[in-house]
């Protein structure tokens, strides 16, 4: 791991308490340019977390509070008449920045969610007749809650697959509540520093695509995603009733980058099978879709991956 890699994880543990794996999920979204979904109840440091990230990095940052009233238009921006001069002008919304967090992104409803579909993956914008680039680096960090809370509305299936990453942020260990109790009550945040510029985030990408990966290694990221698809190919005839669509080729691309990135904050030199199977449920259960039947049955996306990870050959 570099030492810019230290710098900045030293710089969110200021105003973050644990939470490894967000923290993890967050940097390899940075390493690898992927968009990244938090879901977790309120109160577990999701937008907290963000917010260190991209003081840490010195970057344009934008937070977008996401609500059932909210526009289209509120996000990308809009057309606005100027009487003076008889013209319309481009007002350009929130996504324009380099960070957009995206808070309780599944509060609005699903045209809005889709007004993100564009920007996510073309890093431009279209407003009436212009289309405008997004200035690199850009990323999309959305939080949510989970769909079963009360006034959510569950992401549509195309969104949920431009996120690279969904990680779900559980709950903090005793201790560390116990921690961050006493630094909230005395007033122990220390103030997170800026340890990184663009160039230095240029260098750690490059350096992260030198992570060396095997054949076999990437053969076995074909072979787990292919099994979400066709699982009865490898013994798992029980999954087939329960997967109404595997996942997207999109998903053999992130898990490929994810373990990239995992391998280098390890400080490794070559991906390992236990990096792929370490990310594999954050690459893969946002876009493995149930049916009926595994709702019904409680049958949860990463209990599938899970099964399939037990099941599929390690190299």
């Amino acid at each position: 791991m570099s030492q810019i890699i230290h710098d900045i994880r030293k710089e969110i543990s200021k105003t973050l308490v644990g939470q490894e794996k967000m923290i993890e999920g967050l940097l390899a979204g940075l390493l690898c340019r992927g968009h990244i979904l938090l879901e977790g109840v309120p109160g577990l440091a999701k937008t907290t977390a963000v917010n260190a990230l991209a003081k840490t990095l010195g970057l344009n940052f934008k937070r977008v509070q996401f609500t059932p009233d909210l526009l289209p238009s509120d996000i990308i921006g809009t057309e606005i008449y100027d009487p003076s001069h008889n013209v319309f002008k481009i007002k350009k919304g929130p996504v324009f920045t380099n960070l957009l967090l995206a808070d309780e992104i599944n509060r609005a409803p699903a045209k809005v969610q889709s007004a993100l579909l564009e920007v996510m993956q073309e890093r431009q914008v279209t407003i009436g007749d212009d289309t405008f680039k997004i200035d690199a680096p850009f990323l999309v960090m959305a939080t949510q809650n989970p769909v079963e809370q009360e006034g959510a509305y569950e992401l549509p299936e195309a969104q949920l697959d431009r996120f690279m990453l969904k990680v779900v942020v559980g709950y903090n260990t005793k201790e560390e509540e116990l921690e961050i109790a006493r630094r909230v009550a005395n007033n122990g945040f220390e103030e997170i520093k800026q340890v990184a510029t663009l160039e230095d985030l240029e260098t750690i990408r490059k350096e992260t695509l030198e992570i060396h990966i095997d054949t076999e290694v990437e053969k076995y990221i074909i072979e787990l995603v292919h099994a979400t698809r066709n699982p009865q190919e490898y013994g798992l005839e029980s999954l087939t009733h329960y997967i109404e669509f595997g996942a997207s080729p999109r998903a053999s691309i992130d898990l490929y980058k994810a373990s990239r990135a995992i391998a280098y904050l390890k400080n490794q030199t070559y991906v390992s099978p236990m990096e792929v199977a370490y990310i594999a449920k954050e690459a893969l259960r946002h876009r493995i879709i149930l049916s009926y039947e595994a709702q019904a049955e409680g049958v949860t996306q990463d209990s599938i991956v899970e099964k399939i990870l037990a099941t599929v050959p390690i190299p």
